[in-house]
């Protein structure tokens, strides 16, 4: 194996599918899969999620609500969503635990570092969600914290594109992909991979991204079989 830990970060959109909005019950499915491929390899995998597909505080925001009223209605979105998942994950046969940073004592655990280690070394998948719990925070940056604290290999982040490309790939058809890519290049071109606290944090702590289409099935088991899948940032 590539990698014994790992975090995967996926983004509220992901479980649209092909709605404009919400959960579409058929990629949940899809993800449930994928994601007990890789834990019958005996890999362990923590799960930070996103809430845009439900509500995101930034566009709260911008419509005049309250920046940390929003933020706390992002953060219970990303739980919505974290059961979900854990609930797919559940009916596929993977045992679950759904670790909140935002105590909500009916439905999941307070987020405790040395309770969510352990479970992981159990072979439970680990989901974090409502991001650090604070405000101004993004699920990306609540990934990288996540990951640093229970000592993971790599962040996953899987998407809709599959890797790191200096123009958007949707827009331009000679958009030239990366296959490896240092920190430093991705902050010299420009290059959005995730907000900057997120990056600069992982890039702090040496913690590899890799960028990949999270909607190709089969690519995570690749990834975790050491292919060469998406794009690599590191030192």
């Amino acid at each position: 194996m590539q990698y014994k830990r790992i975090l995967l970060k996926l983004s509220g959109e992901a479980l649209m599918g092909e709605r404009q909005y919400g959960i579409d019950p058929n990629r949940l499915k899809e993800y449930a899969q994928e994601i007990k491929q890789v834990v019958d390899k005996n890999v362990e995998v923590a799960i930070v999620i996103g809430g845009g597909n439900i509500f995101r505080g930034l566009s709260g925001s911008a419509q005049g609500m309250d920046r940390v009223q929003g933020d706390h209605m992002g953060m219970l979105a990303t739980c919505i969503n974290g059961l979900a998942l854990q609930s797919a994950l559940e009916d596929a046969g993977v045992c679950t635990r759904l670790q909140t940073a935002l105590e909500i004592k009916a439905v999941a655990e307070p987020y405790i570092k040395r309770k969510a280690i352990r479970h992981l070394e159990k072979g439970r998948v680990v989901i974090f969600g409502a991001g650090t719990g604070n405000p101004y925070f993004t699920t990306d940056t609540a990934a990288v914290l996540r990951a640093i604290e229970i000592d993971a290999d790599a962040i996953l982040k899987g998407t809709r594109v599959d890797g790191i490309y200096n123009a958007d790939p949707e827009k331009d058809e000679e958009a030239i992909k990366f296959e490896n890519i240092t920190f430093k290049d991705v902050i010299d071109k420009g290059l959005k991979v995730m907000d900057m606290t997120a990056f600069t944090l992982s890039e702090e702590n040496k913690l590899p991204i890799i960028v990949f289409d999270m909607n190709k099935k089969g690519n995570l088991l690749k990834l975790i079989l050491g292919e060469q899948i998406g794009t690599k940032v590191d030192n």
